[in-house]
């Protein structure tokens, strides 16, 4: 079965079936008792929807849960995928034709730029499958 991600939040309002929940996100060290003296601690407030799993009204706790798998194809197509696209792009400029290194980094930021434009495209195929529930506490 897979893995769950769990978070903490608060409801801040309802439409429809969908409840949209605000959820403090923090650092791996904001708990170390030296985050005071470390720039590294920080924390921030998310918004997002999540479909209800029973109902709902503002003010209510909830728990958001989201699949482990659906996480790490965000990072793939986030991360992964534009690291290898502009990695692609040096190889092929870079040791198979004579160009110039700052054409060569050029094209690749533009070839970073084009992945993201097209990732757009499917937006709404993405949201579909990236979905989040929620829970009351």
């Amino acid at each position: 079965m897979d893995e769950l991600i769990r978070h903490m939040g608060v409801v801040t309002g309802v439409n429809g079936e969908l409840a949209h929940v605000m959820i403090t996100q923090t650092s791996a060290c904001s708990a170390c008792k030296a985050r005071s003296m470390c720039m590294s601690s920080e924390s921030q407030a998310k918004e997002m929807d999540a479909i209800m799993l029973e109902p709902m009204k503002a003010g209510d706790q909830v728990e958001v849960e989201v699949r482990e798998r659906l996480a790490w194809k965000a990072v793939l197509l986030a991360y992964i995928m534009p690291f290898f696209v502009m990695l692609g792009i040096i190889v092929a400029l870079d040791f198979l034709t004579p160009w110039p290194e700052a054409v060569v980094g050029t094209l690749s930021l533009c070839g970073i730029a084009l992945y993201y434009i097209v990732l757009s495209f499917f937006k709404g195929r993405l949201q579909k499958q990236f979905t989040f529930t929620a829970r009351k506490v």
